[in-house]
């Protein structure tokens, strides 16, 4: 039975729990520049510590310990730490060629963590999701408040490097692909085109799932799109799952979510940061907190997908898991294509 298929009944019978912030539980080990470098990187002409990414490499012990914390705490769905494992966003420390090498060994750690687990706990169904972020550079938005029309980046520059970051999650054993925390729909779809096109050049297909961002009270995307024109321009990608993630607390993702449900021929995802961050830039939700009004969600038939992002931690997981157990996942809609 293909992954798509097993996804699509355990979606049909339950909610699917997906895991919380790998940022924040890499903060918890306090690394030091030296241990981002690890090794390998010892000698390394430029400050590295931040890129989380290359942990796969240098610490990747850490990142596997990150995601079995996961897996007991009910995740059915794992990420892979890959939030800017590309060609563009891995030259701010000159680690461009590294790109499909992090992407397969974040792949293949999540998939042995995932394995360990169902070894020990035999019959769980556990995937991996590919992660793929938004990049640190836009296609839709200039970088010059002077100069609108100018672009940091072009659509073949990003379809290309999105190409071999997708290339390395699926050699490392990724489940599914989930393009993530979409501001600018427009690198959405060249993420989207180079998915298409690995796929039709390697004859596989895997599921993917799409999560985009509302920034703020006006429901709007970065880059001015509507949460109904955001489902619209992706929707042509069949995907298993169109969502939201971070940007807002639960609370305040609340209409959205609802509206999404209203509009999605496909299933809902939803994983909020563990409420708006505080003047130091840190979430206080509790994982209580964030577990209750995701639960509402659940209670009014809005969601198949649940979890965290930004702030939240295996705790926070735990909770949302036990509190959305016993409701129903939101039906497909009659005229869903599937």
């Amino acid at each position: 039975m293909n992954t798509e298929k097993i996804l699509r009944e355990l979606l049909s019978e339950r909610i699917l729990v997906i895991d919380g912030a790998m940022g924040t539980m890499i903060q918890r080990y306090k690394l030091t520049e030296e241990d981002y470098r690890g090794d390998r990187f010892k000698d390394w002409h430029k400050d590295v510590k931040g890129n989380n990414d290359m942990l796969v490499l240098t610490q990747p012990q850490i990142i596997k310990a990150i995601h079995r914390e996961y897996l007991d705490s009910g995740a059915d769905i794992i990420e892979t730490n890959t939030f800017s494992a590309q060609a563009v966003a891995l030259a701010d420390y000159d680690m461009q060629e590294y790109a499909y090498e992090i992407s397969y060994e974040a792949a293949r750690i999540a998939k042995e963590a995932v394995h360990d687990y169902i070894m020990e706990n035999p019959g769980s169904e556990k995937f991996v999701a590919g992660a793929i972020g938004p990049m640190n550079k836009t296609l839709s938005l200039s970088p010059d408040v002077n100069n609108p029309g100018y672009r940091s980046v072009t659509f073949d520059e990003v379809a290309n490097a999105y190409y071999e970051h997708i290339k390395g999650l699926v050699d490392g054993g990724a489940d599914i692909l989930l393009v993530e925390t979409i501001f600018d729909t427009l690198n959405a779809k060249a993420a989207i085109y180079a998915i298409e096109k690995y796929f039709r050049d390697t004859k596989t297909k895997i599921p993917v799932m799409i999560s985009g961002t509302i920034t703020d009270a006006s429901g709007r995307t970065l880059s001015g799109q509507t949460l109904e024109a955001f489902y619209i321009s992706v929707s042509h990608a069949h995907p298993l799952s169109i969502g939201l993630n971070c940007a807002l607390g639960a609370e305040q993702m609340r209409p959205h979510v609802q509206e999404l449900s209203e509009i999605a021929s496909c299933y809902v995802s939803c994983y909020p940061n563990a409420g708006l961050p505080n003047a130091m830039g840190e979430y206080d939700e509790s994982p209580e907190i964030t577990a209750k009004i995701v639960s509402e969600f659940a209670e009014q038939g809005w969601v198949n997908i649940v979890g965290g992002c930004c702030g939240t931690t295996p705790a926070h997981i735990k909770a949302i898991a036990q509190a959305v157990k016993n409701y129903k996942p939101r039906p497909l809609p009659a005229l869903a294509i599937a």
